[in-house]
Parts: structure tokens; sequence; C-alpha cells
């Protein structure tokens, strides 16, 4: 007689863990900019906040914590402006980073995914965990929900905003902005009202329609991405790309910037250069906010990438006109040489 036995197998339920950051990072020119670590990072995270998501696709419990910095201890008053974080609060609330990622990874379960807006948050969370020595190899299974989000909704290739999203999904804000955990919270809202399952699965090619606010998706060897908001105009974007936010995606510090090259839909390319990590290619697009103000979407590119060999091929066809405000430059490169040579002449005459 042949009998079987029913084998009970346990069903484990997957959660999605929906996840902001908030990070310091040093002025530039600052000594703490200057710093020299094992592992180069491009901010130290101050806050985590988080949400999870369950299977059945309901927001669930929340987690936050702040974490007290190590590298850069004082706080970029920019930053503390933007997250209304102060510098006395961290070192007095907060706890030490490798603790607040046993917390968090202990709150967030084994089997679980990972879910962030933009490509920033999961970038910053792994440059930290390699500056301390902790794994990184939880962090894998990770998505960025604008991808599914477009892809589920009006099939765009550009980054969206956090409350644009919210707009188009008519989501109430009830949690402070730019807040690790009111950030995390408004996420896990939008992404319990898309399909997660088919985003997953499907996000491949979200991925190749995704251009990081360029027209197009972006050449291969991208390293760095970032966008920036709020500037009164081209001038003083191009401005500010040339020089206080033209740092080294390596160390931080700021580049020479070489030569802007226009091209069409209001892009811009530049060969940058570290003192000590080299050149590096960047090109920008900027588009009008809808307060009339600038934003600039801007991508950073190996010096031996596509994108860089596209610039070396347009500087060797260059016209001086391509250049932004070059004939202007020109003037008061000329002012500036006769001014010299006039104040030479006047120092061998009273010789």
């Amino acid at each position: 007689m042949i009998t079987f036995r029913l084998l009970q197998t346990e069903v484990i339920a997957m959660d999605y863990i929906v996840l902001d950051m908030e990070w310091n990072q040093p002025w530039p020119g600052s000594p703490s900019a200057k710093k020299v670590l094992p592992v180069q990072i491009r901010g130290e995270i101050i806050q985590i906040g988080a949400v999870r998501v369950t299977e059945e696709q309901l927001v669930a419990d929340e987690f936050q914590t702040l974490i007290q910095p190590r590298i850069y201890r004082r706080l970029n008053r920019r930053v503390s402006k933007l997250t209304g974080i102060k510098e006395a609060q961290l070192h007095r609330d907060g706890i030490p980073f490798p603790q607040a990622v046993e917390e968090f990874r202990k709150w967030c379960g084994e089997d679980v995914i990972f879910l962030t807006w933009g490509f920033d948050d999961i970038g910053i969370l792994r440059e930290n965990l390699r500056l301390f020595g902790l794994s990184e190899d939880w962090t894998e299974r990770w998505y960025n929900a604008q991808m599914i989000f477009n892809a589920q909704t009006d099939g765009s290739s550009s980054q969206k905003a956090l409350k644009t999203a919210m707009e188009m999904f008519e989501i109430e804000p009830s949690r402070p902005a730019h807040d690790a955990l009111g950030d995390a919270y408004h996420t896990a809202l939008i992404c319990a009202m898309l399909d997660l399952k088919k985003g997953t699965a499907q996000y491949e090619q979200a991925l190749k329609n995704h251009d990081n606010g360029f027209h197009g998706a972006e050449l291969p060897g991208c390293i760095a991405r970032k966008v920036f908001y709020d500037y009164a105009d081209k001038r003083a974007a191009l401005a500010a790309m040339s020089g206080e936010e033209n740092l080294c995606p390596t160390c931080g510090r700021q580049m020479l910037s070489s030569r802007w090259f226009a091209q069409p839909g209001h892009r811009y390319m530049d060969l940058a250069a570290c003192p000590e990590h080299g050149k590096f290619l960047i090109r920008i697009r900027m588009s009008e906010q809808p307060n009339g103000l600038t934003r600039v979407s801007r991508l950073t590119y190996e010096a031996t990438s596509e994108a860089a060999a596209a610039y070396a091929r347009r500087a060797e066809k260059a016209d001086p006109q391509d250049q932004p405000y070059a004939s202007r430059r020109r003037r008061r490169r000329r002012a500036a040489s006769q001014e010299i040579r006039d104040n030479q002449g006047g120092t061998t005459a009273s010789e």
C-alpha cells in the first residue's frame, strides 16, 4: 500500500519598502569638501525614512531615524533650510550610521523589494554602506518608482517631481516635503495605486524609454545624474554649472570647465577637469519650470565614454559662436589684454 504525505510549504509574502533619504554635503571649497575618503561619497546620510507597502499594495507601517554625521559634521545651511533639520538635532537625536542600518534592515525583514523616487537615493545609500564597510548585497532588489509611474501613466520618458505625480493621482499632501519619512509616505501612496508586479516585470523596457531629463536615452558611460532647480535664467544656470555646481563625481572638488557646446533642444555639453581624477563629460538640458524659473538636468560621463567621444568630434569642427556668450567673453578677454599691455607700457615709460 502506497501512502502519500502532503508537505506543508510556507508561503512568504513579499513586501515593498518605499525608501527616501536626506543627506548632507560639504560646502564647496570647505575643509570638509577636501577630505580624502577611502570611499568617495556624494553625500553623508542624515535621515532615513521608509514605508512598507504589502504584497496586496496596502500602505502599512513606517520607519524613520536621524543619523549622527561622522564625515561632514557641520550641516550645510542649504540642506538645513531645505529639510528643516538642525545640526543640534542630529547630534542630540541621531544614532550612528551602522546602528541605523542594522535597525532599518531588521524592520525591513528578509524578502523585500526596495522602491525609491529617483535614481539618487539607492546610489547614495550604497556609497555610505561601502564607506562604513557594510554589506550592500541586501539593496540589490531595487526599482525606481518613477520609471514604473511613467510607464503606467503618460508614457513620458522624463523625470517627474514627486509633487507632480501626486497631482496627477489627485493625492493631497499630508506630510512635510523634503522630509525622508514624509516623501517616503507620499511615494508609497503613489506606489499603492500602481501595478507594482507588472511594473517590476517590465522595468527594463521602462528604463530604455527613460532619458533623465533629456530627449532620447542617455549614452553609455553615465556615472552620475542630478537635477537642479530655480535658476533665474539660462545665464545663471550655465554659471552655476561651470562654477559652484561643477563638482567632481569622485571627490566632490570643484572642476575646471572647458567649453560649452550648444546642441538642439536647449542642451549643452562641456568637458570638465578635476586636478586629481581627470576629465569628465558633462551634458545638461535646460527647461522651464511651472514658476517660470529654469531647471537643469545634468548627466556626468566617464572621459572614455561614447558621450565624451561625441564631444571630441564636436570640438574638432567647433564654431566660436556655438559657445554661449562667446562673443561677450572674447570682448572681455581683448579688453583685459589691452589693459595689461597699457599697464606694461606705462611701467616701461616710468622706468
